[in-house]
């Protein structure tokens, strides 16, 4: 698998492939996974080349990171990437009080701590240092500093406000001691984003469904910032929550929830456009966002094997150029969208 460096600082960077594994699932995301299921998920994304794992404490209430801990424990260190997140601290509850009902299944019983403050991020990194049984993390990101997360703009405000008087001062020391090689927020929404990336140091963005083929605003703004700064871009949901891998077909889900009719719509037109070329939807979906140049990796979901393995076959398929014209020339792409 194609790697691209990064290293945006001059400490020796780091070597992300193209593809990587977002653990999410293996923390028993909508359905319950087994231990040998969850083991041989990871071991088929490994065959398959992938190298940069990614995981947080919320996925399945730390489950995902123990889980990954038996996997990676017989890898060599250098030969992987990791990431993890900080922002939320987690602390033993009732069962019926757990974070995550009706979403994450059969986790421990913890609820979730909102702490963006320079001890609760060394008491997360700390703490996920210990359930994924390794001596480094590569990049630490603060994690769900948005609107989808706090629910109103004043709410995110506070949260955003003590995190860059506290918090990002202890990413900031992590990466400057060398403990860390980088930092920097995973987030649904990419206008949180620019606004830590005006007023901080930041290394990178793990981007969750904001340049797509659907969506495409990142580009007015905020992805000129980060190429002008250098920082890297690691790119989650692809498929904005479903849509863009299954096709749109009734009940296909768009940021985690049902698809409205003008998704469907838009969705539709841009899978025509696909099919009158060969190509899949889905296949364009993933290779889309690596062609902009802060791209450093594209990390689709796999909540098994097959989808897991079905990821490298994504990745390999031949995508010609004439299909990003034809896109724009319909006005399903934006004119200043990188294609070549």
């Amino acid at each position: 698998m194609r790697t691209r460096h990064f290293d945006r600082i001059g400490n020796g960077g780091i070597d992300f492939t193209e593809l990587g594994f977002g653990g999410a699932p293996l923390g028993n995301l909508y359905r319950a996974i087994s231990e040998e299921d969850a083991a041989r998920i990871l071991e088929t994304a490994w065959e398959t080349g992938c190298r940069y794992f990614d995981t947080a404490p919320l996925y399945g209430l730390g489950l995902s990171e123990t889980r990954l801990n038996r996997f990676l424990r017989g890898r060599r260190r250098d030969d992987y990437v990791l990431s993890s997140k900080v922002g939320r601290l987690l602390k033993v509850c009732p069962p019926d009080e757990r974070t995550g009902l009706c979403k994450f299944f059969d986790t421990p019983s913890r609820r979730e701590v909102y702490d963006y403050s320079y001890d609760g991020v060394m008491r997360s990194f700390e703490a996920s240092l210990e359930r994924l049984g390794v001596d480094r993390i590569d990049i630490l990101y603060a994690h769900d500093l948005d609107i989808f997360n706090h629910g109103s703009q004043e709410a995110l405000q506070a949260r955003l406000d003590a995190f860059m008087a506290s918090g990002y001062y202890a990413l900031l020391s992590l990466r400057d001691q060398g403990v860390i090689k980088a930092f920097g927020a995973g987030i649904n929404e990419w206008q949180p984003c620019q606004w830590l990336a005006e007023r901080g140091d930041f290394d990178l963005f793990l981007l969750a469904g904001r340049y797509t083929l659907l969506e495409q605003e990142s580009l007015a703004s905020f992805l000129p910032l980060c190429e002008r700064r250098g920082i890297g871009i690691v790119l989650g949901g692809p498929y904005n929550s479903g849509i863009l891998a299954t096709g749109p077909k009734l009940g296909a889900h768009y940021n985690y929830s049902e698809a409205p009719q003008e998704i469907l719509d838009k969705a539709a037109r841009i899978e025509a456009v696909c099919r009158r070329h060969g190509v899949r939807l889905i296949e364009a979906a993933l290779h889309f966002p690596l062609l902009h140049a802060t791209v450093v990796s594209v990390i689709p979901g796999g909540q098994g094997i097959a989808e897991a393995r079905g990821n490298r076959t994504i990745y390999d398929a031949a995508i010609p150029p004439v299909l990003w014209d034809d896109l724009k020339a319909e006005g399903l792409l934006r004119a200043d969208a990188p294609v070549g």
